[in-house]
């Protein structure tokens, strides 16, 4: 059987699809004020969505932007544009932290594995999930690449989907699948994938992920959460007991 990773774009794909086709304008220009927008996670956001969302600040009011990470510029995040958007984060990034800490934005606390059931249950209504994609292949799936996450059940669950359907974004095996026809309308647009930046980690860091690092048995199995420490922590697995990597 061949995998989802053996198969090449349909090259053909803006043709097939021209009448879901739109530009980034057109496509935001549906959004209306007080509803939920989801916005896919971390370096998968898709940019010239969010920009075109941004232009639209004067015409909209109380759009609710539900996110679970931004690795992008957050623009929508100021105090100049709080009447027409509000944030509700399920992590408080960098990008997003000062404009929350000053209570012009919310967090909504709650396990990773439970965001899904929020959508889907009904709990948190999604409106619009803006995400980013693959190009499709010739059976018409796209992959949502680098960010699966929790994108697939906000596309699943939101009203409109509108999808940047990026030519470098890859295909990952495993979940990461969905049809052309469970998005609403394609944004062709090519532009590099946002690139997470690794800071050197503080000496303390580096103390701790030490120290946490002698606690870890041989052929132990470990993962990894976001943050500076489970970072400073890798450096110090390259060394076991036994001498091996």
């Amino acid at each position: 059987m061949t995998s989802h990773m053996q198969i090449t774009p349909d090259p053909d794909w803006q043709n097939k699809y021209r009448d879901m086709i739109r530009t980034p304008d057109q496509a935001l220009g549906l959004v209306r004020p007080g509803q939920r927008v989801f916005i896919g996670t971390a370096c998968a956001e898709p940019g010239v969505l969010v920009e075109a969302l941004i232009r639209r600040g004067g015409e909209l009011n109380d759009v609710e932007i539900v996110q679970l990470l931004t690795k992008g510029e957050a623009a929508y995040a100021t105090r100049q544009l709080q009447e027409c958007f509000n944030i509700n984060s399920f992590f408080i990034g960098q990008a997003v932290r000062e404009h929350i800490q000053q209570g012009l934005g919310d967090y909504t606390p709650t396990l990773l594995s439970d965001i899904p059931r929020l959508f889907s249950s009904g709990q948190l209504p999604l409106d619009v999930a803006l995400i980013q994609v693959s190009e499709p292949d010739s059976r018409g799936k796209v992959s949502l690449g680098i960010s699966v996450d929790v994108v697939k059940s906000a596309t699943e669950n939101a009203s409109l989907v509108v999808a940047q359907v990026n030519p470098r974004m890859p295909r990952t095996m495993g979940d990461s699948f969905i049809d052309i026809y469970d998005i609403d309308l394609l944004v062709p647009w090519e532009k590099e994938i946002i690139e997470r930046q690794s800071s050197t980690p503080s000496a303390e860091t580096r103390q701790i992920g030490e120290q946490i690092a002698a606690l870890i048995e041989d052929g132990s199995t470990v993962e990894f959460g976001i943050g500076r420490i489970p970072h400073a922590l890798v450096e110090f697995l390259k060394e076991t007991e036994s001498g091996r990597a």
